[in-house]
């Protein structure tokens, strides 16, 4: 293992674009999940064309959305939690459970888009706009609108209630009893992130620590710790191995949220499948914000001021707001911060003893979440 993290600490990310040493475990698991996804998607349409309380609309676009893509990172990370543990194989009872976390992330994506009036996702009109579309034919635009959006949040409450039923039937008493309180406090937490992301977006007061809080409990949490804590709990995992796990997921976690505020100011909307306008458009406090506002001129500030978080934001305007992230440091900030919290998941990786193959998943999984550009 400690060459493997040699490796990723000393080769350029540039040379490192292939890191795949667990491509065919990270493929399989991703096939069961899709398996498992399909087969009780196809219940339900059974049921709701049986006269069952499902409704057809909703139903439609759940499946659509959930096979529009996704890299399915929860899912892997609850079987590497497991097999941390010593867990073998890849068991019905863990599959249906990495599922479940992957529908209540079906649940985040949806509310998150309509909570930040999102338009696209994964290259496609967002739910609510799907929605919209389709079910406000010949009505009036406002009418519309708010049609797509109420219809969203039922979609929403939907796949939460599909994904408590996935949870509920893979496991046996005793182990949804282990389970259900990760799984709670999960919930929970991404609900924390959410809340403090809504209510700090245009807000000054806060600075990097409450960034840094928005991106442990949005994002470390949720996605990466929580996961891990919740396989390998299922495999039996002690007290140590739990702190271990944390130790390596929380930086990873924040490094992915920092990643993703540089895109959501920087990247590619052909490549993220998203604006990159929104988070400026909505003036969200990400921790690259936070610094530029710490760090900026006189000048710098007044463009802060005047163009973050305005509705009408414009591609001249966005060129403004880039330039003061860059010119200011915030965006080279970010990047030591990124690399800083990338060695610490790796030196935590060396202190855990980890099956090989985990070990090696884990650290590449480290490296696509801190150098990806999409």
């Amino acid at each position: 293992m400690s060459d493997v993290l040699a490796h990723h600490r000393s080769t350029p990310a540039s040379s490192r674009q292939n890191c795949s040493p667990g491509e065919e475990e990270g493929a399989e698991v991703k096939a069961r999940i899709e398996v498992a996804l399909a087969s009780f998607l196809d219940a339900k349409e059974r049921a709701g064309a049986a006269g069952g309380a499902v409704p057809e609309q909703l139903a439609a676009v759940l499946r659509e959305f959930i096979g529009s893509g996704g890299k399915r990172v929860r899912p892997l990370l609850c079987v590497l939690g497991w097999r941390a543990a010593g867990g073998v194989g890849l068991p019905r009872p863990v599959v249906g459970v990495a599922a479940a976390l992957e529908m209540f992330h079906v649940v985040a994506l949806i509310h998150d888009d309509l909570m930040d009036g999102a338009a696209t996702r994964r290259r496609r009109p967002a739910v609510h706009r799907q929605l919209a579309q389709s079910l406000g034919a010949g009505l009036p635009r406002e009418r519309t609108e708010r049609l797509g959006e109420s219809a969203a949040i039922l979609a929403g409450d939907l796949a939460l209630t599909w994904s408590d039923e996935l949870l509920y039937t893979a496991l046996t008493p005793d182990r949804l009893a282990d389970v259900l309180p990760l799984v709670g406090a999960m919930r929970a937490e991404a609900v924390y992130g959410q809340y403090l992301d809504v209510t700090a977006a245009g807000r000054r007061e806060g600075g990097v620590p409450l960034a840094l809080r928005i991106a442990r409990y949005k994002t470390a949490t949720y996605t990466v710790q929580r996961p891990l804590h919740i396989g390998a709990t299922l495999a039996g995992a002690p007290a140590e191995l739990l702190e271990g796990l944390s130790a390596y997921a929380v930086p990873t976690g924040e490094a992915f949220q920092l990643r993703d505020d540089l895109l959501g100011a920087f990247g590619d909307p052909g490549r993220t499948g998203k604006s990159a306008w929104e988070d400026l458009r909505d003036g969200k406090h990400t921790v690259l914000v936070a610094l530029a506002r710490e760090r900026a001129t006189p000048a710098q500030a007044h463009v802060l001021e005047t163009l973050l978080g305005a509705p009408a934001l414009d591609e001249d305007g966005v060129r403004q707001l880039r330039r003061v992230l860059v010119d200011s440091g915030a965006r080279a900030e970010v990047e030591r911060l990124i690399a800083e919290r990338r060695a610490q998941a790796f030196d935590a990786l060396q202190a855990m003893a980890l099956p090989g193959p985990v070990a090696e998943e884990l650290a590449c999984l480290t490296h696509r979440a801190t150098a990806r550009r999409h």
